[in-house]
Order: structure tokens, then sequence, then C-alpha cells
């Protein structure tokens, strides 16, 4: 009978590791792509019900401004600025910079606040425009 193949390690898991920053930040990001998949969904079946008239499109158009749409446009708005300034994050990293691990966590941090801050003026500026 042959050898059986020896045992191979297991990665550790989120439970050995410290979280930091940057391990959310890129957590983050995925969570934040795939959210992105179900806005862009909601945002084609938004504008399905706009060309298919008046009545399709009143329902629709009470439910996103309703608290609970309003707070999924926050959201969707959100992700994809987190997604987009984490990118650009990334492609900073490909050039072989800010990989040290304060830095790391700074730019990580920046990416939070950065994406919120962004948020919330786009956000006011839309209620005022809407006004």
């Amino acid at each position: 009978m042959a050898d059986a193949p020896a045992a191979r390690p297991l990665s550790p898991h989120l439970q050995i590791w410290r979280w930091t920053a940057a391990m959310a930040a890129s957590i983050t990001h995925r969570g934040t792509g795939l959210a992105l998949y179900g806005g862009a969904i909601l945002l084609a079946a938004w504008f399905l019900a706009a060309a298919l008239g008046p009545e399709t499109y009143a329902p629709v158009a009470a439910v996103v401004g309703s608290l609970f749409g309003r707070i999924v446009l926050f959201l969707f708005a959100w992700s994809l600025i987190f997604h987009t300034l984490n990118g650009l994050r990334h492609l900073y990293w490909d050039s072989g910079r800010g990989l040290s691990p304060k830095t790391a966590a700074m730019t990580a941090w920046a990416t939070y606040i950065a994406s919120l801050v962004l948020t919330l003026i786009i956000v006011v500026a839309a209620n005022g425009a809407a006004s």
C-alpha cells in the first residue's frame, strides 16, 4: 500500500489573527464589491420602471423615497465610493509604496473616513437638489 500523503498544515483563521485596519479594509473591499452587484441590479430595475411609464415607476419611487430606500441608496453610494478609494489604495500599493504596517493602517483609516465624508457630501447635495 502506498504511503499516505503528509497532512497539510491548516491556514490560520480569523480568531488567531489580531484585527487591523488593513485587514478590515480588505474584507470591506470584498463586501462592497458584492454590494455593488446588488446595487447595479436595483439601479437597472429603477431605470426599467422609469422607462415603462408613470404607473410602473410610482411604486418604485415610493420605495426609493422611503426611509428604507434612502438607507439602501446611502449604502450603495458608500459602497461605490469606498470600493473606488480602496482600489486606488491598492494601485498605490502596486507601485511598491505604502506597504509598511503603519502606512497600510493609516491609508485604511483614511479610506474609511474619506468614503464616509464623500458619501455624506453626495447625499446632502442630492437632498438639496431634490428640494
